[in-house]
């Protein structure tokens, strides 16, 4: 495989394996696998998942359901409150793909209610602690409401409760993952028990890749959406959620430049290539990425004194020590563990395979 210029490889191998656990786990607490694409926005990737018996899958956009409607994806949820202005969108979609969409507000119903020409699932957002977008668990009255708008349209059906605890990213720990976790699950069997006798088959569903990787208590869930974890990457790893190994994507760099007087190596790939997102290191300072480097021969994960340190548009800084320093060269390639796959991903908008095969993103 031939790098000339900033590479997101990707390793399907460790793909396949992290689909399949999840998969396992889906099945062994009987409930519905609905992944999310909007990690890897890819067809082609989106059909590893058939060979794990996936039908449903998750998108976060109206373009993203109609890209993957396309190669045959028939049901699918938009976890994102839904926006009003795309309702034509929507009526085009349903005509043949069964959408389900997400709403927080009785003024999204009100909106769009005169101009819903087919049957969509409708799921009321709710928040356990997140606090981005939802009603709070507890909201009961807020809730009513969203019943009685949805109620007066024939073609809107309440399917039940949709969650993310996105605060699970912002954890130091598995432990305070598993906190989350617990808790968001406790929130959201309160409220199928308080409204299961007006809505027997309303349905409980969660998606965030921290509690989904490790948790193994379900009680009451029947549908989990994580995304990330096809990929991972050092926001998992430093939570513990996986390893090294499972982190199945690697940006390839070429070394442009070195400065001595620094001991800092210039890479071309800068926040266009991987973001801003970052990590505070072991040294209290922003960490953009960890790097894997060919030492004699074999390729090994430098400890997180040697990392990237500093982007800008185009320019990653990575800052070694002397000796590894002298065995950089200019020209030769870095591989950088990325600090979150997903925006590494969008920014990219490809992928190469490690034999050097490109996938194409939407």
């Amino acid at each position: 495989m031939e790098i000339k210029r900033p590479t997101l490889v990707v390793n399907k191998t460790t793909c396949m394996q992290n689909i399949e656990l999840m998969a396992q786990k889906a099945q062994r607490h009987n409930m519905r696998f609905r992944p999310h694409f909007k990690t890897h926005q890819s067809v082609e990737i989106g059909r590893w998942f058939r060979d794990f018996g996936v039908e449903h899958i998750t998108v976060s956009s109206i373009q993203m359901a109609k890209y993957f409607a396309s190669d045959g994806w028939k049901d699918i949820t938009i976890a994102f409150p839904f926006n009003t202005h795309e309702i034509d969108d929507l009526n085009e979609l349903t005509a043949n793909t069964k959408i389900n969409i997400v709403v927080d507000n009785p003024k999204t119903i009100d909106l769009i209610h005169k101009r819903i020409q087919n049957p969509v699932d409708v799921y009321i957002k709710v928040s356990t602690g997140y606090n981005r977008v939802g009603i709070t668990s507890s909201s009961y009255a807020q809730i009513e409401q969203l019943f009685d708008a949805i109620a007066h349209e024939s073609k809107l059906n309440f399917a039940g409760f949709i969650s993310h605890a996105g605060h699970a990213y912002e954890t130091t720990s598995r432990n305070e993952v598993q906190n989350i976790h617990f808790d968001a699950v406790l929130k959201l069997n309160r409220l199928k028990n308080h409204f299961i006798q007006r809505y027997p088959r309303l349905e409980l569903s969660i998606g965030d890749t921290p509690s989904c990787s490790i948790a193994e208590y379900f009680k009451g869930i029947d549908e989990i959406r994580p995304g990330n974890f096809i990929f991972n990457d050092l926001v998992q790893y430093n939570l513990g959620v996986c390893k090294i190994d499972d982190i199945a994507v690697r940006m390839h760099c070429p070394v442009i430049s070195k400065q001595q007087d620094r001991s800092e190596v210039v890479i071309y790939g800068g926040a266009v290539h991987f973001s801003k997102d970052y990590l505070q290191n072991i040294d209290g300072k922003a960490l953009y990425g960890r790097i894997i480097f060919n030492i004699n021969g074999e390729k090994k994960l430098l400890n997180p004194k040697n990392y990237l340190v500093r982007l800008s548009q185009e320019h990653g800084i990575i800052r070694l020590d002397n000796n590894l320093f002298d065995m950089v060269d200019i020209g030769d390639i870095v591989e950088v563990i990325p600090v979150h796959s997903c925006l590494t991903a969008a920014c990219m908008r490809s992928y190469t395979t490690r034999k050097g095969e490109r996938i194409e993103m939407m």
